[in-house]
């Protein structure tokens, strides 16, 4: 009887320990397929999220530049969180390969001489995105995919009625570098403002836009889309996307104005 007993408690310690080893067994690989799996996954999920909330930010930025240039607002203050990047601040005069724009007539008569806008433009290394504040508009470029998109427009104007062009240029600039992660307050204040409205050309005359891109931060097939789709410009040379100087012809303008704004960001 003895013995019988023993081999009963010995096959139930056994069956506890192979029960133990079977239960630790599945909760170790549910730990390793979640870490494999699911981890990755709400890193994804994160930093979309980090560029959906940039991509407001940087609306609610275009905004308040709108508001300085515009409504002669002297001075505009915005706090936002900067998650999984950092935005830095391109003064135009610090770097010399921005895009720029050259507007001109037929008689090659120069109303903006390389005008370059600089920008305010937020870096994801994570999402692979570049997000830039550029001359009035919000565009948006991915590293690993060509192209680029514009998210918000900016305010130019075309008047088929009374065949009249408005084109506001908006130059960022600071007094110095400026680059910042986490939690920032974004301070800016308008600058010289510069105003030049002709008559001429007349009805018959040509006038054309160069757009050139910066070779690294090429924005160009965004800014292809506004011009022609928009604006109604005609693209005469150049092919978009390729880093390379576009040539537009603007529809009929009898009537040409061109505003150019500077915006100073004092602090990030």
């Amino acid at each position: 009887m003895m013995g019988k007993n023993n081999r009963v408690s010995c096959t139930s310690g056994v069956s506890e320990s192979i029960g133990f080893l079977l239960i630790f067994t599945i909760v170790i690989a549910g730990i390793g397929l979640v870490t494999l799996y699911g981890y990755p996954m709400l890193l994804k999920q994160q930093t979309s999220a980090d560029e959906q909330i940039m991509e407001k930010n940087m609306i609610v930025l275009q905004n308040d530049v709108k508001s300085l240039a515009y409504k002669t607002i002297p001075y505009k203050e915005t706090s936002l969180r900067i998650g999984g990047g950092v935005l830095t601040v391109y003064n135009s005069t610090y770097t010399p390969a921005s895009s720029s724009i050259k507007i001109y007539d037929q008689n090659n008569i120069i109303y903006e001489n390389s005008f370059q806008s600089g920008e305010l433009r937020y870096s994801s290394d994570s999402a692979g995105t570049d997000i830039s504040l550029q001359n009035g508009a919000v565009v948006m470029r991915r590293h690993v995919e060509p192209g680029s998109v514009m998210l918000a427009e900016p305010r130019w104007f075309y008047d088929s009625q009374t065949n009249t062009m408005v084109i506001n240029l908006v130059n960022i600039t600071s007094t110095g570098m400026m680059a910042k992660m986490g939690v920032g307050t974004v301070q800016m204040e308008l600058g010289e403002t510069q105003f030049l409205k002709t008559d001429t050309p007349p009805l018959t005359a040509e006038v054309y836009l160069e757009y050139t891109p910066d070779p690294v931060q090429d924005y160009s097939i965004a800014w292809n889309n506004y011009f022609q789709k928009t604006l109604g410009m005609t693209l005469i040379s150049g092919t978009p996307g390729n880093g390379a100087m576009l040539k537009y012809q603007l529809p009929p303008t009898n009537t040409l104005v061109i505003k150019q704004y500077e915006v100073n960001i004092r602090s990030l």
